[in-house]
């Protein structure tokens, strides 16, 4: 198994895992290497050092200090987007009748999450119904297998 660090064109870094380095060329190829954050397919491999298994050896000297992980931004959206989603009702293409339904008392009143267009959106600030865009990566509409 390779663990591979990746960076898309937009800067963001993410680990891959591939059964080989043919096989991440040829995923990649086929534009099915695809960033987390922003859904880009134009990724690329970064420089890491290899694993070495020496037995016995020594113990590393102390790497310089990092950041905590998690830390970077887009971290920290991700977990806010993933917090979002738990927390809230996906009601798909049902959104703006969703929300009206909510406003008017005609249904519970529960944090929901779906789609719409803009002119349904402009609709709904309006009626003094907020509304709030929230892109989601494409990596946390699907399950992961």
């Amino acid at each position: 198994m390779k663990v591979l660090n990746l960076q898309c064109a937009h800067g963001h870094g993410f680990e891959g895992w591939f059964a080989s380095n043919d096989a991440f060329e040829t995923q990649l190829a086929d534009g099915l290497v695809a960033c987390p954050v922003c859904s880009d397919t134009h990724v690329t491999k970064l420089l890491s050092a290899p694993r070495l298994n020496l037995g016995n050896a020594k113990p590393p000297e102390a790497a310089p200090s990092q950041p905590p992980a998690g830390t970077s931004l887009e971290a920290r959206w991700l977990r806010a987007v993933r917090e979002v989603m738990a927390q809230t009702e996906d009601v798909g293409d049902r959104f703006a009748d969703e929300a009206r339904r909510i406003h008017y008392g005609e249904a519970a009143e529960r944090g929901i999450r779906g789609q719409a267009t803009r002119e349904q959106a402009e609709a709904l600030v309006d009626e003094g119904i907020a509304v709030m865009p929230l892109p989601v990566p494409a990596a946390l509409k699907e399950t992961l297998q």
